[in-house]
């Protein structure tokens, strides 16, 4: 039996021109039984966490690569496959990627990687320059000796031993012209010939999809007989067997495919948590500070408030939680939050009193970080942070909106700006949106599509599937009309893929070096810098999130007690601290039950708004209890009727 391994192979996570799923992959692969396979995507390696993982689960062994476009210095442009030998390899790729989009995106749809940037970068990496494409495969087609000598010329010192000319056949016709000069290369040069198949959908018969994916991404039309076609029809995950057949003149590039795999060999540690040094004024231990800061702000806590407890509990509790966040290994995360929500206060940026679990620790509440007794609430610490379930603590921290920048600004500013960054996040192709883009690139009217997409009920997260269940006349039209059937077809190859970058709403990462260590760096749309990692991938790196969240409320709040304070000033009364006002203002409670709470936090929908008017809270208790019932799982169980 042939062995062969796919290493040109882009995901959905190239964004724009690829179908593939990663989870499906694996099992295309696992079903050929192939042994290893390798992932490419265009200039990112966004999905190498969930690749990778999903490789070893199928017993796959994962080649960790990214296509990138090369520009040479006469101006011209090569496309390379980068693949990792080792850890090494894995550190120089995600620092090379970090530049094409720090600094080489001059052409957006294009980023691009300077050849000088490889110079010190390449030991650790294995090169397949692609013959097929860009300015390489117009000189091997045209024959033109002089410029494929000028493109290939600096490539033998920079990946001595570990360079590959990439060869591939899927029906274009100047295949065979790029192959033959390819070949004669390779024989010239003594660097080996490697079978590719730039795979972008895993089924022959996914070619129309992917298509339409292509031109939805490109603001194309499928029936437009002017737009570029650049794929065609055999660009699926070809067995074996087929690859072979393929090239049965040149078996020893799909043996080739088989050695490069032999030589990619990255580890990568995921769940081991990194945080960076939290800088102590005495050189002590993180966990020994975090104990006399906590100490110090129990005794001031309960020198200036209302015990809701002994004050032995107060201590018992308080030692007991630095038991176990010192045990867990997480002194570090509370010092680091408990420092840029005191600078926050202390430079005008208001801050939220907490919220989630995070409200349940004492430890918490003495450092500052909330603003919430628990004992006062019988919240629990065990929901926060547990021994037995061991995961990294979180802190929903709130922001003014307008001061959020700063805060975030002070942290890259202490810690070092190549070592905070904000987090990634994707967009996807959501039911209602991808019916309208592939009726669109179908060529039908607005009006016609937006009839269809209207027949998908508004339940938050609905797929195609569950409204085709959900809706008769959807389902009807599904069944009986042509062109429908055509567009929901479509529409549900390409459901759910991801169709765009962004930045996550409140995520920030601090590493404890450089952030290239861990992931590489993106830019987003508004030119922030982000991890390619989204929030999960880069807490199974290792790296730890802080969630930085702006809220308008808070600014609301804000501006509304500067006035209130302003008044009472020229009234000759003391300000007012909105951090100790009571809870039990009875006027508070009556304008509550009016309904009148538009721009309250949390309370302002009209759901919310009618359910405040049916129970009528008198209590902060009955606050918390109204705010338990307006959740999924209550709401669809009836009992808040």
């Amino acid at each position: 039996m042939t062995d062969f391994v796919h290493v040109r192979v882009h995901s959905e996570y190239s964004l724009r021109d690829s179908m593939v799923r990663i989870k499906l992959l694996m099992q295309a692969v696992q079903q050929q039984g192939q042994h290893a396979v390798g992932l490419s995507d265009m200039a990112n390696v966004f999905a190498l966490v969930k690749f990778y993982r999903a490789a070893l689960g199928a017993g796959v062994k994962p080649l960790v690569g990214a296509e990138v476009q090369i520009g040479m210095d006469s101006g011209t442009r090569v496309r390379a496959l980068l693949y990792c030998r080792n850890g090494e390899g894995y550190q120089s790729l995600s620092r090379l990627l970090t530049r094409i989009h720090l600094e080489g995106r001059e052409d957006e749809d294009n980023p691009r990687l300077d050849l000088s940037w490889l110079e010190g970068e390449s030991a650790d990496l294995e090169c397949i320059l692609c013959t097929a494409d860009l300015d390489l495969g117009a000189a091997l087609a045209a024959a033109d000796e002089e410029a494929v000598q000028a493109l290939l010329e600096p490539w033998g010192h920079l990946f001595a031993g570990r360079l590959w000319l990439g060869v591939e056949r899927v029906g274009r016709p100047q295949d065979e012209s790029v192959v033959a000069g390819a070949l004669e290369q390779s024989l010239s040069r003594d660097w080996p010939l490697l079978a590719l198949n730039p795979v972008v959908f895993l089924q022959p018969e996914d070619f129309g999809a992917h298509e339409a994916r292509v031109c939805i991404a490109e603001g194309e039309r499928l029936d437009d007989p002017q737009r570029a076609r650049r794929h065609t029809d055999q660009q699926y995950l070809k067995s074996a067997a087929e690859m072979a057949t393929l090239f049965a003149d040149l078996p020893e590039a799909v043996q080739n495919t088989v050695r490069l795999a032999q030589r990619c060999n990255l580890q990568l540690t995921l769940g081991t948590n990194v945080l960076p040094d939290f800088p102590t004024p005495s050189g002590e231990s993180a966990g020994d500070y975090l104990i006399t800061l906590a100490r110090e702000g129990l005794a001031e806590r309960l020198g200036r408030g209302v015990l809701y407890a002994p004050k032995e509990d107060y201590e018992a509790r308080l030692e007991r939680e630095l038991g176990v966040i010192n045990q867990m290994g997480f002194p570090g995360y509370f010092l680091i939050v408990a420092d840029f929500i005191r600078w926050s206060r202390e430079n005008g940026v208001p801050v939220g009193p907490g919220r989630g679990s995070g409200a349940g620790s004492l430890v918490a509440w003495v450092l500052g970080i909330t603003d919430l007794d628990p004992l006062q609430f019988e919240l629990l610490f065990e929901r926060f942070l547990n021994p037995e379930r061991v995961s990294m603590p979180d802190f929903d921290v709130d922001f003014c909106i307008e001061g959020r920048d700063r805060v975030i600004d002070y942290v890259a500013q202490k810690y070092g700006r190549d070592q905070v960054s904000q987090i990634i996040t994707y967009g996807s192709m959501a039911a209602k949106a991808v019916v309208r883009d592939c009726g669109r690139v179908l060529g039908h009217g607005y009006g016609y599509v937006d009839g269809i997409a209207r027949l998908i009920p508004p339940t938050l997260g609905i797929t195609l599937s569950q409204a085709l269940e959900e809706s008769e006349e959807l389902k009807a039209r599904y069944q009986n009309e042509e062109e429908v059937t055509e567009l929901i077809d479509t529409a549900l190859k390409l459901e759910g893929l991801a169709r765009n970058a962004g930045k996550h709403a409140g995520g920030v990462v601090i590493a404890p070096g450089p952030l290239t260590e861990y992931s590489p760096l993106y830019v987003d749309p508004e030119g922030h810098p982000v991890t390619q990692f989204d929030k999960d991938d880069v807490e199974a790196v290792g790296l730890v999130k802080f969630d930085f969240l702006g809220l308008k409320t808070l600014t609301v709040v804000e501006r509304a007690a500067q006035l209130v304070n302003l008044r009472r000033q020229k009234e000759g009364k003391e300000t007012v601290d909105i951090r100790f006002l009571s809870v039990d203002d009875e006027a508070v409670y009556k304008l509550l039950c009016s309904g009148k709470v538009t721009a309250c936090f949390q309370i302002e929908s009209a759901g919310m708004r009618r359910l405040v008017r049916d129970l009528k809270p008198d209590n902060f208790e009955d606050i918390i209890s109204l705010l338990a019932l307006f959740r999924p799982g209550p709401l669809q169980s009836g009992m808040v009727e």
